[in-house]
């Protein structure tokens, strides 16, 4: 309800960034006429616009307390995710139609959305596999993108030195994206927290010194071009039609993660994983091996990044150190955290989301970045579950009434 002291409330942080905006946005000085501009409509605009801001926040804030008190009241709504699975017809009818667009979507559009797509759902595997490590583990990974650096170089080196295709390189990439995840995890076993994240982060940044530096070895800077596309019993392809390819290719290879992460997840195995990620001590006393757990987690998640890997050098032939950089890293994790951790269809919305949508503003070039860090730190003061909370099963246990009686 609009109240005076709201009004008042308003009127001041207005005024307050009018002032603080006040030399750069209004005051211009031309040195070559020696003339001073006075830019008020500048100082207008921002005076409105943090006006109306400081309204929608405080009804945000506002609505984030109520239910907040629903929540302690025990009247707080079911997930979207879980309400819709409780409607089958619904359910099935969504997927469906997801299923249609998807088979007709390089169809009906160009080449290069198909590939801005190919790339979202590569980021899609990564932040699935990262998903098992930070959302089910519950280990902070800030180095993952060197399992995706392996996955792309072990293809590029085998293709170029042995002339190995995509199909056999792609288990191998997953295969030394595992190797590699063990490797980190034994070093971390007994780190957590803020120790663990800073040294996934060293180990990142050495694999990619390792690639930038090691000419003999990775080519150097220069990286290693004309990585051969996936082939299909030796078809000559044109670009477009190898671009709708690597599409339906990584379809299957995220309709596969999906499903092994969601067998995971239900598994016995995930059910340790969340153990360890809600409490690390109470885990161990309940008899769960930690030291197995974790390796598993590492490895796991460091599979599809290899995978992620291989099929990223495969579509654009050619790779070099600076695709594998901390930014990276931060993007998957993002992506991880903005569509909420250990949520599955939260992941790939948040990949789809964080790919996409960078590309769909390009008129606003100049302020993505801005956009991007606000958006962030919306959704973390009034969701910070992520867009699409993880649905996590109850199990209770109910006596059979009839046994007991005589």
């Amino acid at each position: 309800m609009l109240t005076f002291a709201e009004i008042k409330r308003s009127v001041l942080v207005s005024l307050w960034f009018m002032f603080l905006t006040f030399p750069i946005m209004v005051v211009r000085v031309n040195p070559i006429e020696e003339v001073v501009e006075w830019r008020w409509r500048n100082l207008i605009v921002i005076g409105a616009g943090s006006f109306a801001l400081s309204f929608v926040w405080r009804y945000m804030m506002a609505r984030k307390e109520a239910g907040l008190k629903r929540k302690e009241a025990g009247g707080e709504k079911a997930p979207l995710v879980r309400r819709i699975m409780d409607r089958p017809r619904l359910s099935r009818s969504i997927v469906g139609l997801v299923v249609a667009f998807v088979c007709v979507f390089p169809f009906l559009f160009s080449t290069y959305q198909v590939t801005i797509m190919s790339t979202a759902l590569i980021y899609v595997m990564l932040g699935l596999g990262l998903n098992i490590v930070i959302g089910l583990a519950g280990l902070l990974d800030l180095g993952y993108v060197a399992f995706y650096a392996v996955g792309a170089y072990s293809y590029a080196l085998l293709n170029f030195h042995f002339g190995v295709g995509f199909w056999i390189a792609l288990p191998l990439g997953g295969l030394l994206g595992a190797l590699f995840g063990v490797l980190l995890g034994f070093p971390v076993l007994r780190l957590r927290g803020d120790y663990l994240a800073i040294v996934t982060l060293g180990f990142g940044e050495i694999i990619r010194l390792i690639l930038e530096n090691w000419n003999e070895f990775s080519f150097g800077p220069s990286g290693i071009a004309g990585i051969s596309r996936p082939g299909f019993f030796g078809i000559d392809m044109s670009l477009n039609t190898a671009t709708i390819y690597v599409y339906f290719v990584l379809i299957g290879l995220v309709i596969l993660t999906v499903f092994f992460v969601n067998r995971l997840q239900n598994s016995r195995i995930g059910r340790a994983w969340v153990a360890l990620r809600e409490d690390e001590i109470a885990c161990q006393a309940m008899g769960i091996d930690k030291t197995k757990t974790k390796l598993t987690a590492f490895a796991l998640g460091a599979t599809w990044a290899g995978m992620a890997g291989v099929v990223f050098a495969a579509k654009t032939t050619f790779i070099n150190p600076a695709s594998f950089t901390f930014l990276e890293s931060a993007i998957i994790l993002s992506i991880v955290v903005l569509g909420g951790m250990g949520s599955i269809p939260g992941v790939i919305l948040g990949a789809l989301v964080l790919i996409l949508l960078p590309e769909y503003l390009r008129a606003f070039s100049d302020y993505r970045m801005i956009l991007f860090g606000a958006t962030l730190v919306l959704m973390m003061v009034f969701r910070p579950q992520g867009l699409i909370t993880g649905v996590r099963r109850v199990y209770r246990f109910q006596g059979d009434n009839g046994r007991n009686e005589s």
